[in-house]
C-alpha cells in the first residue's frame, strides 16, 4: 500500500484531480495560484478564487508572535492574487482551536489579519469557528475572493521556449524568521499585468527549486537557470535561495523582445524592489533538472 511520503505532493494532487469532472485546459487549472470564474460579457473582471490553510507545527508555532502569524495568514492569500495579476476582495476565515487557547492570544492573530487587509486589500465577510481536541495544533483556513480584468488573469502555463525567467525580491531566510514579514506583490503583479506582455506568472511559496519545475512542467517546456544570478536574502547562500521556501516573491516569465524594456522600466518605477533575470525557458525534454524545496509529503 503506497503512503502519501512515497509519492510526494504534486503525485498527489495529480490522483486527487483525476477523480473530478475535467475542467477546461484553456483555462485556469487546479495547479494555478487561484481559480478564475468568468463572468457575463457585461461584467469588466472575472473572478478569483482562492482557499489556504495554515496549521501549528508546520506554518507557525505559538512561540512566534501571534499577530505575525494573523499578517501572515493573510499574505499567503494575497500573494496567490497577486501573481494572477488581480485584487483580492472579501476574506473568509475558519479557526479550529483547542478550548485551551489563550484568548488574547488568538485576538492577537486576528488584529495581524486586519493589519494585513488594510495593506493589501480586503474585508472579512464570514468564516466559521469549531474546537479541537485538547493538545491538537491550531488551524486556520483561509477562503478569499478576488477579481483581475477579463480574461486577463495570468497563468502559470502558459510560458514558451525563448521566454526568460525572471523573480522579484530575494530568496531565502524563511527559516530566519523571513516567513512572517513578507509583503504579498500586489501592486507589482498588477502593474505587469496593464503594462507589459507576461507570458506566465506564479508565485514562490516552496521555493524556486520546486516552483520553476512547476512552471515549466505546467507549461510544457524546460528551463536553464543562471544560478550565479539567483539573488539571495542577507545571510543566506545558494541553497537557501534555491530550497527555503515561503518567499513569495513572483516567478515570471516575458518575451525576450521585452526582457531589456521591463528591467529599465522597471527599476524606474520599483527602484526598492529588484528585479532579476536568471534564465530561460527551452523546448521541453531538455534543459537543467532542479529538485529539493518544500513538500508536504516528502519521502522519508
Amino acid at each position: 500500500m503506497k503512503l502519501l511520503s512515497d509519492v510526494g505532493e504534486d503525485a498527489l494532487i495529480a490522483a486527487l484531480i483525476a477523480h473530478m469532472p475535467q475542467f477546461d485546459a484553456k483555462s485556469a487549472q487546479p495547479s494555478d495560484d487561484c481559480a478564475v470564474l468568468s463572468q457575463a460579457d457585461f461584467y469588466l473582471t472575472d473572478l478569483l478564487l482562492k482557499t489556504d490553510a495554515m496549521i501549528e507545527g508546520i506554518h507557525f508555532t505559538q512561540e512566534m508572535s501571534a499577530r505575525a502569524i494573523g499578517w501572515k495568514a493573510i499574505a499567503r492569500v494575497s500573494s496567490d492574487f497577486a501573481a494572477m495579476g488581480g485584487q483580492p476582495h472579501s476574506f473568509m476565515v475558519t479557526v479550529a482551536l483547542p478550548a485551551s487557547t489563550s484568548l488574547a492570544w488568538i485576538e492577537e492573530v486576528y488584529q495581524g489579519m486586519a493589519d494585513c487587509m488594510h495593506a493589501f486589500g480586503g474585508k472579512l465577510v464570514g468564516g466559521e469557528t469549531s474546537r479541537m481536541p485538547l493538545g491538537a495544533p491550531c488551524v486556520f483556513s483561509i477562503s478569499a475572493l478576488g477579481t483581475v480584468p477579463k480574461n486577463r488573469a495570468m497563468l502559470r502555463s502558459t510560458a514558451k521556449p525563448g521566454d526568460v525567467i525572471f523573480v522579484t525580491g530575494k530568496l531565502g531566510g524563511s527559516f530566519a524568521g523571513k516567513h512572517l514579514s513578507f509583503s504579498p506583490r500586489i501592486e507589482h503583479g498588477r502593474w505587469l499585468l496593464d503594462h507589459f506582455r507576461v507570458t506566465a506568472m506564479m508565485d514562490l511559496s516552496d521555493g524556486i527549486a520546486k516552483d520553476l519545475p512547476r512552471m515549466a512542467q505546467a507549461s510544457d517546456c524546460g528551463f536553464q537557470l543562471d544560478l550565479t544570478a539567483i539573488p539571495f536574502t542577507t545571510g543566506c547562500g545558494l541553497n537557501e535561495a534555491l530550497h527555503d521556501g515561503e518567499d513569495y516573491e513572483l516567478l515570471l516569465a516575458v518575451a525576450p523582445s521585452d526582457a531589456g524594456n521591463l528591467l529599465e522600466v522597471w527599476g524606474v518605477r520599483f527602484p526598492e524592489l529588484p528585479l532579476t533575470r536568471i534564465g530561460h525557458f527551452v523546448k521541453a525534454g531538455s534543459g537543467d533538472v532542479l529538485s529539493g524545496g518544500w513538500d508536504h509529503f516528502p519521502a522519508v
